[in-house]
Parts: structure tokens; sequence; C-alpha cells
């Protein structure tokens, strides 16, 4: 919690675009004491966890990583927006996994739309490749899993395409990072100008109304998969 709390009013500071020092001084402490918050070594008290969200203009359920939307909304599958109809809110006695589908569905149309700013051909091309090839792994592991299933729906033999998925995955990634960096990989003119991605929470919330709780909370759940081990995994 103090982690998330670090972590939140630094990021915080930095998307309203004030010093350390002027933060400090509007929230009424030393910079040095705003210091110790910020790095975590030392932990404040609930006054000036209110103190902060006001100042921020976030719920202190967000300060304290106990919500992923600047509100402190608890999100809940009904909230969220879907094509799904009623029947489909529940899959075999449990709402987990349409919830799941919702946060990567309204994820994506964040990420579409951002790069729909800024047209490249190459760059949506090759993010568009490494979320085919994550969708393909995924379901030929499901496909696998069927005794009676037919191999002869894939072309690339079973012992291949672990690997061959993964290298080109890899490289979808690197044409990424490169095409971003301004560099020529064949994939399309680079980018040269990366200004129409720039973002803050403030400003996915108030441009994706509907959508910024989902991608917030996709965030937050991927980096706590990230973080903890699953169970019986190695350390």
């Amino acid at each position: 919690m103090a982690s998330e709390f670090s972590r939140i009013i630094t990021l915080l500071r930095k998307e309203k675009g004030v010093t350390q020092k002027q933060a400090a001084e509007d929230l009424g402490v030393s910079q040095a004491l705003l210091s110790h918050y910020e790095k975590g070594i030392r932990e404040c008290g609930l006054e000036f966890v209110v103190r902060v969200a006001d100042y921020y203009g976030v719920s202190c359920d967000y300060l304290l990583g106990r919500s992923a939307d600047r509100t402190g909304l608890t999100m809940r599958m009904e909230d969220l927006p879907g094509p799904e109809s009623a029947k489909d809110s529940v899959f075999h006695g449990s709402v987990l996994p349409v919830f799941n589908k919702k946060l990567i569905s309204n994820s994506l149309n964040i990420l579409y739309d951002k790069l729909n700013a800024c047209p490249n051909k190459g760059l949506v091309g090759e993010i568009s490749a490494y979320l085919m090839l994550a969708v393909y792994k995924m379901f030929r592991l499901l496909y696998a899993a069927g005794p009676k299933n037919a191999p002869g729906l894939f072309s690339v033999k079973k012992e291949l395409y672990p690997g061959y998925s993964d290298a080109a995955m890899h490289m979808a990634e690197a044409n990424v990072k490169a095409i971003l960096a301004g560099e020529d990989v064949g994939r399309g003119a680079p980018v040269k100008d990366t200004s129409a991605f720039s973002m803050t929470t403030e400003s996915l919330s108030d441009e994706y109304p509907l959508y910024a709780s989902s991608l917030f909370n996709l965030i937050k759940t991927s980096e706590g998969r990230i973080e903890t081990p699953e169970p019986g995994a190695r350390k």
C-alpha cells in the first residue's frame, strides 16, 4: 500500500506539471518530507492523504492503490460497456470471464483510437500482428486440448509454433519500438512526432469516460500478475 501511494503521488505531481518544491509548498509540508513520501521512505497520516486527494482531484482509495480509477470507482461487470446481451453476462456461473473480456475489449478501443490519432500503417500493422499472435497462441492451446480436434486447421507444425510465434511476437514488438523511435524498419514511414500519444490519467478519463476505467483496471490486474508469482511458481 505504501509503495502504491508513493508511486501514485509522484505520478500525479508529474502529470500536473509541478515541481516537488511547488507541490510541497501547496500541500503545506517541506520538500524533504514530500520527497520521503514519494520515495516511500516515510508513511504519512490520513490527514495528509486527504489533503493530497483534494490537491490532485482524486479519491483517497485511488491514492492508496485500492482503486484503479481516479474517482475511487469499484468496477462491476454491469458498469462496463460491451456488446454482450443479458444472457451472455454469466459464463458457467461466473461473471469474471465476461468482465475480463470487457476489460480487454474496452482497452483495445483506447489503444486503436490512440493509433488513429497518429496514422501510421507500419505501427498499426505491427501492433495488430502482436495482438493477433497472442490470440492465435491461446486459441491453439485450447484447440490442441480437444482430443478429437483435427490438427489440419494449422499449417505450422505443433513442435514449431511455440518458438516461431514467440519469435514473431518479439519481432513485432521490436519493430514497434523502432518505429516509435523514428527508425525505418521497412514497415512504412517511421513516426517522427509522438506528441499524439501524450496522455495522463486525467486526460484518459476525460477523453474516454466509458473505457478509461477498464484500461486502468487492466493495467492494475496485469501488474498484479507480473509482481505476484503464481501458486507453485519458482521463486
